[in-house]
């Protein structure tokens, strides 16, 4: 089974934090966290729909320049969702350059900015034409701690202690849909844009008699039937459980960050967490609100997960890599 969503590092593990996720078959994906962005090019970072940062540290929003850089003169919508007083800040930054001939530009770039509270998500926009002024100011609730029901995907927030509300992410993948190419053969159909739209269909739970339009383009000219979802979804899918990926940065190591962050992040296909001090060190940890290695192993092994990713090490341990890793390993039960 081929996932459809592949996450990685943007940088090295003393790099500034941040995970990309791109999508297999679509233009598009979110990134966790905005710290350092210049080992993304530029049309990797035009795939950014949804940006979710955990916190305003420089390593962990500095990339916001660089992003806003790229973006600008499109025809482009991005969200971006952050902690308590993250609208505010997105403010100052745009409001720190001077924006007087935007108002000509043929395409308006805009800005979603939600910040999540413990109940709630305010929700603004900032738009290119309009000098980045604020507008739009909503608020509704959450649930489940879900601060985004998108059509294939949800995320899930969770606000830990690092002296400060951080945020911690969990991106859940809602069914993961394969398409079975050598059933599709068998039945005499190609590959096309039908396949979102089948997928989509599913993902949706619509009625087995929903009639779904199959076409592609062969030698160039159309070929084109409709069939029965039903009949599709028994003859070419492979209907399982979706990814689950869990990230968390810059938390101290306590009962109730250690309980979020467990409920957020149990059962997760893959789990990236900071890993910023070995254990004997753990009291300058404490004091800096950061994990060590063995914590952030025994929260793994707690939430059940299913593969550790380790990264945001202190820079005090460069070329001492494998103890952090080694000590994440032998906490976790996982290699």
């Amino acid at each position: 089974m081929k996932p459809l969503f592949h996450p990685r590092l943007v940088n090295d593990v003393f790099g500034d934090p941040g995970v990309y996720v791109e999508f297999l078959f679509e233009k598009r994906a979110l990134l966790f966290d905005l710290g350092d962005l210049h080992r993304l090019p530029s049309r990797k970072i035009l795939k950014i729909t949804d940006v979710f940062v955990s916190h305003t540290h420089m390593d962990h929003f500095n990339g916001f320049d660089r992003l806003l850089r790229i973006c600008l003169g499109r025809e482009k919508q991005l969200r971006l969702f952050g902690p308590p007083d993250f609208i505010d800040q997105v403010r100052h930054k745009l409001s720190a350059y001077t924006w007087n001939l935007v108002e000509h530009y043929t395409n308006d770039f805009t800005i979603e900015v939600t910040e999540v509270h413990p109940q709630s998500l305010r929700t603004v926009r900032f738009r290119c034409r309009e000098a980045f002024r604020l507008a739009d100011d909503e608020r509704r609730a959450h649930e489940d701690g879900v601060i985004l029901d998108d059509e294939t995907f949800r995320i899930r927030a969770a606000s830990l202690d690092h002296s400060i509300p951080c945020l911690a992410f969990t991106f859940e993948e809602k069914t993961h849909v394969n398409i079975m190419k050598n059933r599709l053969e068998a039945l005499g159909l190609r590959v096309g844009a039908w396949l979102k739209e089948l997928k989509t269909a599913v993902i949706r739970g619509e009625g087995d008699r929903t009639p779904i339009r199959v076409w592609w383009k062969e030698k160039g000219r159309l070929q084109e039937r409709e069939l029965p979802l039903d009949e599709l979804r028994s003859e070419i899918l492979e209907i399982t459980p979706g990814q689950k990926i869990s990230y968390a940065v810059d938390l101290v190591y306590h009962q109730e960050n250690a309980r979020k962050l467990v409920e957020l992040a149990r059962g997760a296909d893959l789990l990236f967490i900071e890993c910023c001090f070995l254990e004997k060190d753990a009291q300058q940890a404490a004091q800096k609100y950061h994990l060590t290695a063995h914590q952030a192993g025994l929260l793994a092994k707690a939430a059940g997960v299913k593969r550790v990713v380790p990264f945001h090490f202190s820079p005090r341990y460069e070329g001492q890599e494998q103890l952090l890793i080694l000590e994440l390993q032998k906490a976790s039960g996982l290699k």
